[in-house]
């Protein structure tokens, strides 16, 4: 699948909505500020806010990667929340593939 970047105007492209009953696995790659600002703890408290499942992780690069399963509406309002972050974030860039759901039992924080 092609990696789409999308840019901050609240909504998926019109090539990714989906029925709103329609369960979604989203890879999310974040960029910008986002590690040693508390991102991590903040995103895994969305998602479980908005009853999604998955995980999310620092990477070596120093952008966040995350991994959410759930409804469409949910994991839009998951990307919108994606690119504001936590009070101290700056987000540059959050990149979104689909895929295979994974069938996850809870959002993780990893190490």
């Amino acid at each position: 699948m092609a990696l789409e970047q999308f840019h901050h105007s609240g909504y998926f492209s019109a090539k990714t909505q989906f029925p709103q009953h329609m369960q979604k696995h989203l890879n999310l790659k974040i960029s910008g500020r986002v590690q040693g600002v508390w991102y991590r703890a903040s995103a895994s408290r969305k998602a479980r806010e908005l009853g999604l499942s998955g995980f999310v992780k620092n990477q070596p690069d120093g952008s966040v990667y995350a991994e959410a399963e759930g409804p469409e509406d949910q994991l839009q309002a998951f990307v919108n929340w994606c690119w504001e972050g936590p009070e101290l974030a700056k987000v540059d860039l959050v990149e979104i593939t689909e895929g295979e759901m994974k069938g996850f039992s809870e959002f993780d924080v990893e190490r």
